[in-house]
């Protein structure tokens, strides 16, 4: 059972980071700091550290802020593509360095995995609302993605197995969410070329 736990924990914090990795940093470290969750297993303990924090908040201000812009939330989540997947491994294999090598190992393996399809669902709903031309939206999705983040750090120390299983049914969700918004858009597309054609035609 604790091997379990330590799994779900693991894997709790490879889906936040896949999400946004600075923010998972600086929560898990604020919350470890003062007491809100913790003590953390493994060597995660190091997150408390002020400067550590301090460099993560920071972080996390210029991702929330440069997301806001359209265009640059595309390029933003895209690069961070290659920053969120080994990052999510390697805090997996931190959360469960205290237990049996096999159970390390998964953690990365499925960790990185997890973060990885969890950071490109993001993109994919990323890139659909990026194709408004108004910041309002991407502050609604980067608003829910904080809370998430901020649920899932909290929650995954105190009910990880609880927590594992809403994430997973979530980042389902939010896969089939993508799916329907690019099958409207593309819809919606394909749908005005032939009225445009008739219009043309009538013309002539």
């Amino acid at each position: 059972m604790n091997a379990l736990v330590t799994l779900a924990e693991s894997l709790g914090i490879a889906y936040a980071s896949g999400i946004s990795l600075y923010a998972t940093v600086a929560l898990v470290g604020i919350g470890e700091r003062y007491g809100w969750i913790g003590p953390v297993p493994g060597v995660l303990a190091v997150l408390s550290n002020p400067i550590i924090i301090g460099i993560a908040a920071v972080l996390a201000l210029v991702e929330f802020l440069a997301t806001l812009i359209p265009g640059v939330a595309t390029t933003w989540e895209a690069a961070h593509t290659m920053i969120r997947t080994p990052a999510a491994a390697a805090l997996a294999v931190a959360t469960a360095w205290h237990a049996d090598p096999t159970i390390i190992v998964l953690a990365g393996l499925l960790g990185g995995g997890l973060g990885l399809t969890t950071n490109l669902a993001k993109l994919g709903l990323r890139v659909a609302v990026d194709s408004s031309p108004e910041p309002v939206s991407n502050g609604i999705v980067n608003s829910v993605e904080l809370g998430i983040v901020a649920a899932m750090t909290y929650s995954m120390w105190h009910h990880p197995i609880i927590a594992l299983v809403a994430a997973l049914v979530l980042l389902a969700l939010t896969m089939l969410l993508v799916r329907a918004i690019w099958r409207a858009i593309k819809n919606f597309f394909s749908g005005k070329r032939p009225a445009e054609n008739t219009a043309g035609a009538s013309a002539g």
